[in-house]
């Protein structure tokens, strides 16, 4: 993350708001696609792999399938829609396809939550760290050569491809099973996914119609800012994703063999999560003016308004990310659409009155609220209430 820090600064300081914003403009599309491409199958793979320890290479393989048939849609789609809606656009229609690539390789991913339920982490990071160092050698390359904008567009698919070889050399390496297809598996697995296709693609609009509705109802230049509040508030976050995934094979062991204990874990997480959040989030709040300065530059200064707004939401999205343990094991999946279908349409809402008043920082509130939403609606909600308290025991230290 050091790694990227540096690089990304450098890349989004030769850049400049408009085609750094336009990078993520882009971008948006493919997160956006990201819940379709997935099947929501990232959400039980390790409970799959957990309980069916004998049929690793199946169901690797068979969700390999299922994904790659997604991706390659979803790819296509991308950039179909692109060309509606930035119809005239040649620059911006070149950038999207070249990201959308990127959806194609992300299906490489996989194999990380095979060493996720082994509790070997290490390997994926290690991965990741690689990966980095490619993708930055290869940004590097770029500034010193003075590239345009749609070189910089593909270093996500770099990323990804990296990430993938390295990967799949460390699964076979490790001792993992032959890969191989099974189409009734196939349809079992979606079965069990399909809850969290839906809910996936509600959250990604609210993450991602902001930039969006920034470029049809601003310009670049905000999407910019907007994106390096973002940026800089979430550089920190795979601490909090490392928890996480770290925690969620114990909490899942625990459900089957004792619930006290299954209940004591969930709100040792969330507690972990929310004030870990809630400290750099008075950090970003205190030092973002100097921070943005320093790093971005005077040309970002409009990014400290979204920068104090967008940190405080971290708390309460992974909260939500960190719910998801719970909402497996408790097979109640079905009610995440009613939580985030809900909070899709707040963002939109919001952000439609929002971005024209206040622009980067509109787009930052219409965030926060909708996050806060996520944690607030499962209180009206009876099956899930149960959750909702283990988080309020959890926040008072109970």
């Amino acid at each position: 993350m050091v790694v990227s820090l540096v690089v990304g600064v450098l890349t989004t300081r030769y850049l400049g708001p408009s085609n750094y914003g336009l990078i993520n403009y882009a971008g948006a599309y493919t997160t956006f696609f990201a819940a379709i491409c997935t099947l929501g199958i990232n959400s039980v793979i390790v409970k799959e792999f957990v309980d069916n320890s004998e049929r690793e290479g199946e169901i690797i393989g068979t969700a390999l399938l299922l994904r790659a048939i997604s991706s390659f849609a979803s790819a296509a789609l991308i950039v179909g829609i692109s060309s509606v809606l930035d119809a005239g656009e040649t620059t911006t229609q070149i950038v999207v396809g070249l990201c959308s690539v990127g959806c194609i390789f992300q299906i490489f991913e996989l194999f990380k939550y095979w060493f996720q339920a082994k509790l070997q982490s290490k390997v994926t990071a290690i991965t990741t760290l690689v990966a980095y160092i490619i993708t930055a050698i290869y940004k590097v390359i770029l500034l010193i050569n003075g590239k345009s904008v749609e070189y910089f567009a593909f270093a996500t698919t770099v990323d990804y491809i990296c990430v993938g070889m390295v990967l799949f050399v460390c699964y076979i390496r490790h001792g993992g099973q032959k890969l191989c297809i099974s189409l009734q598996y196939g349809k079992q697995l979606l079965k069990k996914s399909y809850h969290f296709i839906f809910p996936s693609l509600m959250v990604a609009v609210y993450a991602q119609t902001d930039k969006i509705m920034l470029k049809h109802m601003m310009n670049d230049a905000e999407i910019g800012y907007y994106s390096t509040a973002i940026a800089l508030s979430n550089m920190w976050c795979f601490i909090l994703s490392a928890i996480i995934d770290s925690l969620y094979p114990p909490i899942m062991e625990a459900f089957s063999r004792d619930k006290a204990q299954f209940d004591k874990k969930n709100k040792m997480l969330y507690a972990i999560v929310f004030y870990l959040a809630m400290f750099v989030s008075v950090f970003f709040t205190i030092l973002g003016k100097p921070l943005i300065a320093l790093l971005y530059g005077n040309a970002y200064a409009p990014a400290v308004g979204p920068l104090r707004i967008v940190t405080w939401y971290t708390a309460f999205s992974y909260l939500g990310v960190a719910r998801n343990a719970w909402i497996v094991c408790m097979k109640k999946q079905k009610y995440l659409k009613y939580i985030y279908c809900s909070s899709a349409i707040i963002n939109v809402v919001l952000n439609f009155f929002f971005i024209p008043l206040w622009g980067a920082s509109g787009a930052a509130a219409a965030s926060l609220v909708t996050q806060i939403a996520t944690i607030v609606i499962p209180f009206f909600i009876r099956e899930l209430r149960e959750n909702s308290v283990l988080m309020v025991k959890a926040v008072l230290f109970r």
